[in-house]
């Protein structure tokens, strides 16, 4: 049974990537998925805001920018253009919102959610010594270290800081948070995930610094009251998910600053936000983040949010990395795979079908060219491309059309993989419409229609007939995966021509 259609608004979110570095897979793999969920959502018939950006304060891109020779804001300007362009890459929702965290609103956003913070008691000031990771943005603990590096970034040295910092009460929200847990079992996906989150927050939770000095870093919204500080990243960075929906004042149509100037859907560079819509009566965002941030996600936003008087996220789903040919991408090793080379080398929804077919939702994955280029030429040049040039030739030639219901029915093929994209299984969701084409495929081989016109012309109209409608029913459940081919096929079939063009060209 296909899942029910609400009249729920539904609120996605990815994590905002930091604009230090060219976008690379492990980030395409993210927004893809989240984009993916998006649209089907949007097939239930469900109001959808789909959100996305780019994080442009703190100590990395402070330095990043200072080591590049430029004024951090240019710097940041620069690479903010490179993420707003992955919305054509990737063939992203034509309605997403782009949210920069140097937009004035997001600052107005970000001040005021801190004077609420302040306003609980949860905010202090104290001296204050730690191990901090640049490539992480986080304190690091003894125990988190691996032969006294950071185990995610261990090329960089540690920073020992030693400066009067701001504080979060973080320490007071552990049992609030456990509550949370105990009464949302499906709060974080995986399982085991949540298991780690929940492992760590029993242990005890240590307050967090929320500031820096601006006179050692300035790049940052200011902190209220006192001019001397601007906010830790993080702090800034996870407000975004609220201020993207015009929080505090709906009403403010600066937040899309920028985005305009690349890909800005209508309505979307003066978006007024409704924060009641999208977060209140959605029960809050579904979070798609990675491995390295669920503790930020998971504990340390949702204490922020209690603190300033507004309910927790819905939903947080945390995905694994993409290494290559077993070793973790790195510009040091010049191993790291870019979504640009890769759609423009083999389009859009090569890319897209990859990640959802062969990227493990939740567990590491890895990727190689090679590994990449043989399944785009077995299961979609020579899988999808051959069999939809097939189905379409054999039905001109037999002069056979069809003519799809104005309104759609219901789809097998979307209630087949309904449930798998439910629990955000997008590797399973992706295998239904594989399992589809090969069952057509060999649907062909065995009833031979080709050579049974010859003998049966009215027993081959009747398969060719049949094969029509199933392609008709796979474009339009292939539509989440990959929206340029779903697009194509079903136009294909209604026009009752095939492609002079193959769908995809095989790669020598």
């Amino acid at each position: 049974m296909p899942p029910r259609r609400s009249n729920i608004p539904v609120y996605i979110t990815t994590t905002l990537p930091y604009v230090n570095a060219d976008p690379h897979i492990g980030f395409a793999l993210e927004i893809v998925h989240a984009d993916i969920f998006a649209r089907y959502q949007k097939l239930l018939g469900r109001e959808v805001f789909f959100n996305t950006g780019t994080d442009e304060h703190g100590q990395k891109i402070f330095e990043s920018a200072k080591k590049a020779g430029v004024e951090t804001k240019q710097y940041v300007d620069e690479y903010a253009k490179e993420f707003l362009g992955l919305g054509r890459a990737l063939g992203l929702s034509p309605d997403i919102h782009f949210l920069r965290t140097s937009s004035g609103a997001h600052k107005e956003a970000a001040e005021e959610f801190w004077r609420r913070c302040a306003e609980a008691g949860d905010i202090y000031k104290k001296q204050y010594q730690m191990k901090y990771c640049v490539g992480c943005e986080l304190e690091k603990t003894d125990s988190e270290l691996l032969g006294g590096k950071c185990p995610i970034h261990p090329n960089l040295t540690l920073e020992l800081v030693d400066e009067e910092n701001y504080f979060f009460r973080f320490s007071k929200y552990q049992k609030p948070l456990l509550d949370l847990y105990e009464s949302r079992p499906d709060f974080v996906v995986p399982d085991f995930r949540f298991n780690e989150i929940k492992a760590f927050v029993s242990r005890g939770l240590q307050d967090f610094s929320i500031s820096r000095l601006k006179s050692k870093m300035s790049w940052g919204v200011p902190v209220p009251s006192d001019s001397d500080h601007v906010m830790y990243v993080w702090f800034d960075a996870l407000v975004s998910y609220i201020s993207t929906l015009g929080w505090p004042a709906s009403a403010n149509p600066r937040f899309a600053e920028g985005f305009s100037e690349a890909r800005a859907p209508a309505g979307t560079a003066h978006f007024e936000g409704d924060f009641d819509k999208w977060w209140v009566e959605s029960g809050g965002v579904v979070q798609f983040a990675g491995k390295d941030q669920i503790r930020m996600q998971a504990a340390m936003w949702q204490a922020m949010l209690m603190s300033a008087g507004l309910t927790p996220s819905k939903q947080i789903v945390i995905h694994g990395f993409i290494n290559t040919g077993g070793q973790k991408m790195s510009k040091s090793l010049g191993n790291v795979i870019s979504p640009y080379d890769l759609v423009k080398e083999y389009g859009t929804d090569a890319l897209r079908y990859y990640l959802a077919r062969h990227i493990h939702p939740f567990e590491d994955s890895d990727v190689t060219i090679e590994k990449f280029k043989a399944a785009y030429n077995g299961e979609l040049a020579n899988g999808l491309g051959n069999l939809v040039s097939r189905v379409l030739k054999m039905a001109a030639l037999y002069e056979i059309s069809y003519k799809a219901a104005k309104s759609r029915r219901e789809n097998p093929l979307i209630s087949a993989y309904a449930p798998h994209l439910e629990n955000y299984e997008v590797a399973k969701a992706a295998e239904v419409l594989s399992a589809k084409v090969k069952e057509l495929d060999q649907f062909i081989q065995r009833e031979a229609p080709f050579k049974k016109i010859k003998i049966d012309e009215a027993g081959a109209r009747k398969d060719v007939e049949r094969l029509l409608a199933e392609l008709n029913l796979l474009g339009e459940a292939l539509e989440p995966f990959m929206p340029e081919t779903s697009a194509k096929i079903l136009d294909f079939i209604q026009r009752g021509k095939p492609s002079e063009t193959p769908l995809f060209l095989r790669k020598e």
